[in-house]
């Protein structure tokens, strides 16, 4: 969600830190500001809505220093405003944060109680207002800072900057991740490598629970128990070309246009030239009875069709839980049992409480995830790199397929351990998987039509989507995509339930998309499509061209896909849903890469 950056450098940091937020627009914000100590003086500016905007405000009013912290802020508590925008001041100290301070209310009362009101709605300025009483106090900022931290209940990313002290940034984690970034005399602070990626490849993560003092010399990391700690410098490699648009119109454009690129680069990295599954041998199926899958959002709809694959290529018993119910629920765990978390970020808060929750209960935790060094995947038995490369858009395309890809190869893998497929079976699934990135760019080529039928599709205040077996997931996740970019009320439903209920929204007014490959269950999901058509409703048929030609006559349009695996149909269906959203968006002139309301890494529960 939020975005942090923090900067202590041999050069004005003003602009460094505007530039570092842009490299975090893609977590999602509603306001930015940015705080520097220059001459001793701690100052600060703050505006709403997108950088362009804090980016105007330092032309006219500048910002001078060479050590400074910036944000990103997504609203939780109290409306998008330039006095609820961050950083947060109180006298000699200015924070930024991410994640949720629990027990603010409280400390707002005893705050208050002290002498030290609050000026904004924020849960943050009790973290400046309870480190400036410290300070009045007589404390140390360093003292100030951890005596503040020892009060906060909750979540949270920190970073202070003072007044005075133009070398010295003090951090913090707990249960949202931070970054710091080592360069040659400088140091930096972020809320992922990506922010820090221009200004050095050196990272250090904290863990959980940890705080950092942080001067141009390096980094003093305490854990939790305010004992030092030793973290490991990690070299990180994140291609900057990968982080611009490189033509394209929109980030989202981009990520769809990479899908098959990135799908063979996953394909090749977890299969051998000869045609075999080349996953670790640490990901043994052998002696596990079931899978529990777990994600949320787009990602939990990659688990639903993974779940298909499970039981029907593998016979293994899969279930699939919204991380943010999972443990809640008080779920039963075998201790012969799989938990896959699937997230794209790795951070996501409620993905990574759920892990934690079942960690001592089940055989292995294995994530699937697209960020190798993040919380997810470090607290893991084992993590499956997706390969997807960044992805900027909030609206996920290229991670989701990824994330398909790998867990397609999960479920061979589990298919040949426990003596469901033999070597030769797999070998001809792998052959169906490698079809797929050419297939993909033959979908990728109905952006020209899909742009008309957009056109009109974004007239609409509903729309459904139908699917049957592996489809019906993603069906969920069509009416998802379009929804979150285009604002349009849209739902995913299993074909066979429309008659339950659904089919009373029937009218010539409500576009029912049908995603209907020729397999096993292609006459049943054309029988419903009829019960649409025989209501007067207005159906967008996608199938291959015996599809269309057996069932498109009388459709409102229809989309024509080359034929594929019936099993990894929803691969390549994936491209024309994903382009349905996007020239919608387009057409309704929405914000597609970040649409309200919405943040790409969710790191508070």
């Amino acid at each position: 969600m939020c975005g942090i950056i923090g900067i202590l450098g041999h050069h004005e940091v003003a602009p460094l830190l505007v530039e570092g937020l842009k490299r975090l627009e893609y977590r999602g914000y509603d306001s930015a500001g940015i705080a520097t100590v220059h001459k001793g003086q701690l100052d600060r500016r703050r505006a709403v809505g997108k950088l362009v905007n804090l980016s105007d405000l330092l032309v006219h009013d500048p910002l001078a220093g060479k050590a400074g912290i910036g944000h990103t802020r997504w609203a939780t508590h109290g409306v998008p405003s330039v006095t609820n925008a961050h950083p947060h001041k109180a006298g000699p100290v200015a924070v930024v944060h991410n994640g949720i301070i629990e027990n603010f209310r409280e400390l707002r009362e005893e705050l208050s109680a002290a002498g030290y009101p609050p000026e904004s709605q924020t849960d943050t300025e009790t973290v400046a207002l309870l480190t400036r009483r410290a300070m009045d106090a007589g404390a140390t900022p360093v003292e100030a800072a951890r005596q503040t931290l020892a009060r906060l209940h909750g979540a949270f990313a920190l970073c202070f900057l003072f007044d005075g002290e133009e070398d010295l940034l003090i951090c913090a984690r707990k249960g949202s991740p931070l970054a710091i970034g080592h360069g040659e005399g400088e140091m930096f602070v972020g809320s992922d490598a990506i922010a820090l990626a221009p200004m050095t490849d050196r990272i250090t993560y904290l863990e959980e629970g940890d705080w950092a003092i942080i001067t141009r010399k390096g980094a003093e990391i305490f854990d939790a128990e305010n004992r030092r700690a030793n973290r490991a410098e990690t070299r990180i490699q994140i291609d900057a070309t990968r982080i611009e648009k490189a033509g394209y119109k929109h980030f989202m454009a981009k990520e769809i246009a990479e899908q098959p690129v990135v799908i063979a680069d996953a394909l090749k990295h977890y299969t051998s030239a000869e045609g075999a599954l080349h996953l670790p041998e640490a990901l043994d199926f052998r002696s596990i009875d079931r899978v529990v899958l777990v994600a949320c959002g787009t990602a939990s709809y990659a688990c639903h069709v993974a779940k298909y694959w499970f039981e029907q290529i593998a016979g293994l018993a899969a279930e699939v839980d919204i991380a943010s119910e999972f443990r809640y629920r008080d779920p039963v765990l075998s201790p012969a049992s799989m938990a896959i978390f699937v997230s794209q970020s790795g951070e996501t808060a409620d993905t990574l409480a759920a892990l934690r929750h079942v960690k001592e209960k089940v055989a292995k935790v294995v994530s699937v995830v697209n960020v190798p060094t993040s919380s997810i995947a470090r607290e893991s038995d084992l993590a499956l790199p997706i390969h997807a490369g960044v992805e900027v858009g909030v609206a996920s395309t290229k991670a989701f397929t990824c994330q398909l890809t790998v867990l397609a190869l999960m479920a061979l893998r589990a298919g040949l351990d426990r003596g469901r497929l033999t070597a030769t079976e797999v070998a001809a699934h792998l052959e169906s998987l490698a079809s797929l990135p050419g297939l993909m760019n033959h979908a990728l080529q109905l952006s020209d039509p899909i742009r008309g039928i957009a056109e009109e599709l974004a007239e609409a205040q509903d729309v459904l989507f139908l699917g049957r077996g592996p489809m019906f997931p993603l069906a969920l996740e069509g009416a998802l995509k379009l929804k979150e970019i285009s604002y349009i009320h849209a739902e995913g439903y299993a074909s066979g339930e429309l008659k339950h209920g659904p089919i009373a929204l029937i009218d010539a007014r409500v576009p029912v998309i049908v995603l209907a490959p020729r397999d096993a269950l292609f006459d049943k999901t054309v029988s419903n499509m009829q019960e649409v058509m025989a209501r007067g409703g207005k159906v967008l048929l996608l199938s291959d061209a015996a599809g269309v030609a057996e069932a498109g006559a009388g459709c409102w349009k229809t989309l024509t896909l080359p034929p594929v695996a019936p099993a990894f149909a929803p691969l390549l269906y994936s491209v024309p849903a994903q382009l349905l959203a996007y020239h919608t968006a387009i057409a309704k002139g929405t914000d597609v890469d970040q649409p309200r309301n919405l943040a790409k890494s969710v790191t508070v529960e």
